[in-house]
C-alpha cells in the first residue's frame, strides 16, 4: 500500500501547524520540533525544501521563523508532498525511472496500476491544506 515517508508526514504536520496560526504569525522550527517531537535537523531540512518551493516564507533574524506564503485554501497537499519528496508513486513502473521494472513488457496489471495512481494523484491534488487544519 502507498505509504508516506516520515519526511512527508513531518512536513504535513509542520505546514498544518503553521496554517493553524493567525495570518502573519511566524513560528520557529524549534517550536514545531518541540511540540510534535520531530527531530530538529530533519525538520529544518524539510522546512528549507518547503521554503525553496515557495510554500512557506522563511524569515531570518531574532524574530524569524516560518509562515505560509498563501492561504491554506490555495495549497493542495500535492504541492507539499512534491516539494518534500517529489511525486509519490504506487509502483516502480509508474515512476519516471521505470527502467527498474524487469517485467514491463509482459506486465498484465500496468493499466490497473495507472488507474490507481491517477486516483491517488487526484486525491492529493484536490485535497487542500485547509481541509486538515
Amino acid at each position: 500500500m502507498l505509504r508516506l515517508s516520515k519526511r512527508v508526514e513531518y512536513g504535513l504536520i509542520a505546514v498544518r501547524h503553521i496554517a493553524a496560526l493567525h495570518v502573519g504569525t511566524v513560528v520557529t522550527a524549534k517550536e514545531i520540533s518541540d511540540r510534535y517531537h520531530i527531530p530538529f535537523d530533519l525538520l529544518a531540512k524539510i522546512l528549507q525544501r518547503l521554503s525553496k518551493s515557495g510554500l512557506v516564507i522563511a524569515q531570518h533574524g531574532v524574530k524569524g521563523g516560518y509562515s505560509l506564503s498563501k492561504s491554506p485554501d490555495q495549497i493542495p497537499l500535492s504541492l507539499i508532498v512534491n516539494a518534500i519528496e517529489g511525486r509519490q508513486v504506487v509502483a516502480v513502473c509508474i515512476s519516471e525511472k521505470n527502467e527498474d521494472c524487469r517485467i514491463s513488457e509482459t506486465c498484465t496489471i500496468k493499466s490497473s496500476l495507472f488507474k490507481i495512481q491517477n486516483n491517488v494523484d487526484q486525491i492529493f491534488s484536490t485535497m487542500l491544506l485547509s481541509e486538515i487544519v
